[in-house]
């Protein structure tokens, strides 16, 4: 063989295979190419269009998502030689919380902002089609000073306010029921980390994580961190299923195992914390009590298991409607409810005056009951309605007070000091700075002076002029803590 033929055929070869290379990649590129025409301008694929629509969510979801940051104080023991000392120093929490009325309103949980100083809330930049539609002046994250509303310590809710208008609000809605499997999102600041999201499922719609305890909550695989307290739990509506409040972990962090406040609890107690600063408990007037099996054998009942009523407040809503002493509650609202917990969260959805429709078993016949719900009365609300508004009116302080004695702060066992003003009802300040003071505060203090009576805090309020500083010491849930502002 030639040198000349050999090299003729090896050049033969490289171009085939060139050729061949070639077509393969001319054919990946082609494929490729029809994919992506097909992602951008066709049908998406399952895969991509579930992408799109979490982005979208996201996107819709973010603004109405802030960070609050707390600051109070915190003590704490170290030993030396052993002698204990106590060190009280700042401290900063953060935690999350979800705006829920464009004017500034914020739910978040109640543990976030106790023992609260201070607290600032960060607050993302509106979406691109807010920007477009003028809903907010600035493309970028704002901070305000915030002040309490209104707590629910037994729910773990709290509304803050800040001053601030236009804002991306998330509504609330009592009817949103999570569905076990369905996905869900979690939105807040873990562990400080701002604008973060997570994604999971309903793990059980009524979880009841404390024997003890008459709540139920929405668990999730979610991850949930500390920081993100406070923050929402939301469908793939981008609709409210609860407000994130704690998690399950021997580690403190992420196990998936978290809890979140039910959205028709959020919504039946955020218009009353705006109203009255505290929650107005609905009630049926019906004690109730858990079934056990020494119980039904005793009493020869239908069942060894579920709630059974053991009295009935005579004259009351459940007195009037017929329901009876031994009956065995089956469901509320159509809700089974095998517990008293179940109980209280289907009477939680509902406020004063609604009604509750309750299937109960009589021996053995299931009847159907029409309930009335009344409120529990509140000891500051009852307080409010035997003072004078205008012999109690601290105008100054835009508040109507009485003076604590003895009967009354007996009748108040949280109390530290059973001395003071006490705030039992708020009015229309006419100044331009609100006073952050709520209904149930005690005043013990004014500018480092004691305040005992009316007259003590009249007198030390008549020294002051305008644009001076104020710092009042105040007792609320049992701390006390310091209330400044500018007269």
């Amino acid at each position: 063989m030639t040198t000349s033929n050999k090299n003729g055929r090896e050049r033969a070869f490289a171009s085939a295979w060139i050729g061949a290379v070639l077509i393969v990649a001319g054919m990946f590129f082609a494929q490729a190419t029809a994919a992506q025409t097909q992602r951008s301008g066709g049908v998406p694929d399952a895969l991509h269009q579930l992408n799109d629509s979490v982005e979208a969510l996201v996107q819709r979801v973010t603004p109405s998502v802030v960070q609050i940051q707390v600051f109070g104080y915190t003590s704490s023991e170290y030993g030396d030689q052993g002698q204990a000392s106590v060190l009280i120093g700042k401290q900063r929490t953060i935690g999350s919380g979800v705006i829920v009325d464009s004017e500034g309103y914020i739910v978040t949980n109640a543990h976030v902002v106790k023992g609260a100083q201070k607290i600032e809330v960060i607050v993302p930049p509106p979406s691109a089609a807010e920007k477009t539609s003028g809903a907010s002046d600035s493309g970028r994250e704002q901070t305000y000073d915030a002040r309490i509303v209104g707590v629910a310590r037994q729910l773990d809710l709290a509304v803050i306010k800040i001053e601030a208008h236009k804002l991306s609000a998330l509504p609330i809605r009592k009817n949103i029921l999570p569905r076990q499997g369905e996905m869900v999102f979690a939105f807040g600041s873990p562990e400080g980390l701002r604008n973060s999201v997570t994604m999971g499922v309903v793990s059980a719609v009524a979880r009841q994580p404390d024997p003890d305890s008459p709540l139920v909550y929405v668990q999730t695989d979610t991850p949930i961190n500390p920081g993100n307290s406070g923050g929402p739990l939301v469908n793939a509506d981008g609709e409210l299923v609860g407000i994130n409040t704690f998690i399950l972990s021997s580690s403190g962090g992420n196990q998936g195992l978290g809890f979140a406040v039910p959205a028709g609890v959020v919504a039946y107690a955020y218009p009353q914390l705006v109203k009255y600063g505290h929650i107005h408990q609905p009630e049926i007037g019906a004690i109730l009590q858990s079934i056990t099996q020494e119980l039904a054998a005793g009493l020869h009942l239908q069942r060894d298991f579920g709630v059974i009523v053991s009295d009935v407040v005579p004259g009351g809503p459940a007195d009037q409607a017929g329901l009876r002493i031994q009956d065995i509650m089956v469901s509320v609202d159509g809700t089974p409810t095998g517990s008293i917990p179940l109980v209280s969260q289907s009477l939680y959805m509902h406020g004063s005056g609604e009604h509750a429709k309750i299937e109960v078993l009589r021996g053995s016949d299931r009847l159907q009951l029409d309930i009335v719900l009344s409120e529990k009365p509140h000891k500051v609300d009852s307080l409010a309605d035997t003072v004078d508004p205008v012999k109690n009116l601290v105008s100054r302080l835009a508040m109507i007070g009485i003076e604590l004695n003895v009967d009354l702060a007996h009748s108040m066992p949280d109390l530290r000091i059973p001395s003071g003003v006490i705030v039992v009802a708020k009015t229309l300040g006419a100044g331009a700075v609100e006073i952050p003071l709520q209904t149930g505060d005690v005043i013990h203090g004014l500018n480092g002076a004691t305040i005992v009576t009316m007259a003590d805090l009249r007198e030390g309020l008549a020294k002051l002029a305008s644009g001076d500083a104020v710092a009042l010491l105040i007792e609320r849930y049992g701390q006390l803590i310091y209330v400044p502002f500018t007269m």
